[in-house]
């Protein structure tokens, strides 16, 4: 199947090709067509799927054929988890609508910064993409209006609810008109977002993308055992000898990821830290160099890791296990992804053989493990 034959305009289509998307994923072959028809979509569906495309595509559609709302009276609204991806999902839409003949003005707003700037930035705002908090920050201070909005996305509602978001979310489901077209994307179906469907939604187009085992499969995992006085100096072993040009490491606490940093750039590695304790100023500006390959080196901890979204991301680093084995498929999720392939390494101190073990089990996948006590550290 083809984009042109989802239903998309000549202006969209000629984007798309410019962006080097050469066919649908899955998702996007399912939802752009219902959400072109105007119904509801309820959406299982793994983070790196393609998903954020496959409704940023058909609202941008729908919105050339519907006139503009009164002046801060919002007429779609993407209620997103994280800073990182309410600022991801902001820049796809104007990616994808900078040829479009109607121009509609998107923006997206969060917390952590100043709340004037976004309140000034709400005129003429047609799509708005907002965490839950920050949106009922602005809505206290009437500096928008959803009581007319026309379409609603939760994307990544699971995450929403993880990070306790639900009283939020009932407010604004309160606050939004019924009559609506409601989209639903998570990537797990349990109990609260059931109940969200069952209440927001109305006969939903309900679409089930199963692609985690594939996407593992795509991924090389390997693993080292080392000791922890050496475990820095191997990342960087690692890093130098395999002439990483972008790698993504993963750290379970924010001052490690502070320590680390500093000893990678000491040994001429270029890294940033990005963490809750990090600025959006500063988390921002490392997300872009590291995207736009400028720095080599991202070190990260699960909290922010969810708005790490690189489409062809080489490598992922383990330089701590996650608490959990779901968390390290997320974590090793964040290369591989959308058909491409990536390496993830874990590097295994003695305390952690057993909780590694565990998460291989799991996953259902057996790790190559290697020895790095021969390896020659000394000057790394």
């Amino acid at each position: 199947m083809s984009f042109e034959s989802l239903g998309l305009s000549e202006p969209l289509l000629k984007t798309i090709a410019e962006q080097n998307y050469t066919q649908p994923y899955p998702i996007q072959e399912a939802a752009i067509p219902a959400i072109l028809k105007g119904n509801d979509v309820l959406g299982i569906a793994k983070t790196g799927s393609g998903k954020t495309a496959s409704f940023v595509l058909p609202i941008l559609e729908l919105f050339q054929n519907k006139p503009a709302a009164a002046n801060r009276h919002i007429s779609a609204l993407i209620l997103v988890p994280t800073r990182e991806l309410a600022v991801q999902v902001g820049v796809v839409f104007q990616t994808f609508g900078e040829r479009l003949p109607r121009k509609v003005k998107t923006m997206a707003v969060y917390g952590g910064v100043s709340i004037n700037p976004q309140m000034i930035g709400l005129q003429g705002v047609e799509i708005l993409v907002a965490t839950p908090g920050r949106l009922l920050d602005l809505l206290s201070y009437k500096a928008l209006n959803i009581s007319q909005t026309q379409i609603l996305v939760l994307d990544e509602a699971d995450k929403m609810l993880n990070l306790g978001f639900a009283e939020e979310m009932k407010d604004i489901f309160f606050l939004l008109p019924k009559n609506r077209q409601s989209i639903l994307f998570s990537a797990t179906l349990g109990d609260e977002i059931d109940q969200i469907n069952k209440t927001q939604l109305k006969d939903p187009v309900r679409i089930e993308i199963e692609e985690e085992e594939q996407h593992i499969d795509q991924i090389k995992q390997t693993a080292y055992f080392v000791d922890p006085d050496r475990r820095g100096p191997l990342l960087r072993y690692l890093i130098k000898t395999q002439e990483m040009q972008q790698v993504l490491v993963f750290v379970s606490a924010t001052r490690t990821a502070d320590n680390l940093v500093e000893k990678l750039n000491k040994n001429g590695i270029q890294a940033m830290a990005m963490h809750s304790k990090k600025s959006q100023g500063a988390r921002t500006e490392a997300l872009n160099k590291f995207k736009s390959g400028k720095l080599t080196v991202l070190v990260a901890t699960d909290l922010v890791a969810r708005g790490i979204d690189i489409q062809f991301l080489p490598y992922v680093i383990n330089f701590e296990l996650p608490r959990s084995p779901k968390d390290y498929v997320h974590r090793i999720g964040r290369t591989g992804r959308a058909e491409a392939s990536g390496q993830a390494i874990s590097l295994i101190c003695p305390e952690d053989v057993h909780h590694f073990k565990i998460i291989q089990k799991k996953m259902g996948k057996q790790v190559e493990m290697f020895e790095s006590y021969d390896l020659e550290l000394m000057g790394y």
